[in-house]
């Protein structure tokens, strides 16, 4: 084995959870801090949790707004087209009289 190329192995590193809970163990990170332990995980607890880090959920309901937008307004267009088309039908009947 090569020397001096390993990170140095910490025998007492902490690890504490956002929950509170606190776990020692043997890590090459003197203290680590995670956002869920076998404490507080939904699997283990059997109570749901929602648990949204990255804003997933945020970011899918902003997009789901602007599709709705999107959707009305093409259906406001469409109908001041179908109502543009129908005055130039009753137009062209009236001067077909």
């Amino acid at each position: 084995m090569q020397q001096g190329i390993h990170p140095k192995y910490h025998e007492d590193a902490t690890i504490k959870c956002a929950c509170g809970a606190v776990y020692e163990t043997g890590s090459t990170t003197k203290d680590l801090e995670i956002e869920i332990c076998a404490k507080c995980h939904p699997f283990y607890t059997g109570k749901k949790k929602y648990v949204d880090t990255t804003g997933r959920v945020d970011r899918f309901k902003k997009l789901a707004e602007k599709a709705e937008k999107k959707k009305t307004a093409a259906k406001k267009h469409a109908s001041k087209e179908e109502k543009a088309s129908k005055k130039a039908e009753k137009k062209e009947a009236v001067a077909a009289k």
